[in-house]
């Protein structure tokens, strides 16, 4: 298996931006889930907040080894950049016919950084089928800035996703994106490794640019989803247009004008000469 690094490239980092959420499904090979399930269920060892990953996971051990795969490790680089801190990890279990749902929620506080973002990584390391329930995700949610469970009175939503997947998918999501553990009515238990990672560097530019300029790029960053309202549609691919201005250190992108008539300031600009 090759062992180098596999950047993402514009549009799917693009793609990431609008919809808050990457998938790689099946990118983990089968003897490596085999070998999850035993380590998942050992118990995870402890990781202080902050801790770098060479120091959180030593080498050798299967969570670095799980992060050192071609795509895992260039798709997080590309998104979060090289030397990240584990903020935090966990296993999380949904047991077989429990009769219950997570309340549809996001990961942090309100944050408000408008040039930073964690990412979270969600591994499976079984096959993920429709009667296990599987995670649901709201896409495009991630920017709308909530308080963790400020959304848990919404029971559904229109173009909700509720994750079916191969074994070894592998999903990376913006720490904001809006979504909750699906009430499992299988048989089986179900289980989801969850490592959220803090950078620690600009996040600018950190994928393979070639194909920054490719149309695609900005039909990705113009999409629209069933649950937005009308109006509101624009704050959301706003909120994008300004997270690509901080990510490409480009100030001038914009589309169909929205953010450049907002920015328009000529009186500040002539105080300021």
């Amino acid at each position: 298996m090759s062992t180098t690094r596999q950047l993402l490239n514009s549009v799917q980092v693009a793609r990431f931006v609008a919809h808050g959420f990457l998938r790689l499904d099946g990118i983990v090979p089968l003897e490596t889930n085999e070998e999850a399930l035993e380590v998942l269920a050992a118990g995870l060892p402890s990781v202080p907040y902050g801790t770098p990953v060479p120091k959180a996971f030593p080498e050798g051990s299967f969570t670095r080894r799980l992060l050192e795969l071609p795509a895992v490790a260039g798709a997080l680089e590309s998104l979060v950049g090289p030397g990240p801190e584990i903020d935090h990890h966990a296993l999380h279990i949904r047991e077989p016919r429990e009769g219950s749902a997570q309340p549809l929620h996001a990961d942090a506080l309100i944050d408000v950084r408008p040039d930073a973002f964690d990412v979270q990584l969600m591994y499976y390391p079984q096959e993920v089928t429709a009667d296990m329930g599987g995670t649901l995700i709201v896409p495009g949610s991630h920017l709308r800035r909530i308080n963790e469970s400020d959304t848990g009175r919404y029971q559904n939503l229109l173009g909700q996703t509720r994750l079916t997947c191969p074994a070894g998918t592998v999903v990376l999501v913006h720490h904001g994106i809006w979504h909750g553990g699906r009430r499992n009515d299988s048989d089986l238990v179900r289980r989801m490794y969850k490592i959220r990672f803090n950078p620690t560097v600009p996040q600018v530019r950190l994928w393979d640019t070639a194909d920054l300029d490719a149309p695609a790029v900005r039909g990705e960053l113009a999409r629209s989803f069933p649950w937005y309202e009308q109006a509101t549609a624009r704050l959301e691919i706003l909120n994008r247009v300004r997270l690509w201005r901080t990510l490409t250190g480009d100030p001038h992108f914009d589309i169909e004008h929205w953010a450049t008539r907002i920015d328009n300031r000529p009186a500040a600009q002539r105080s300021n000469a």
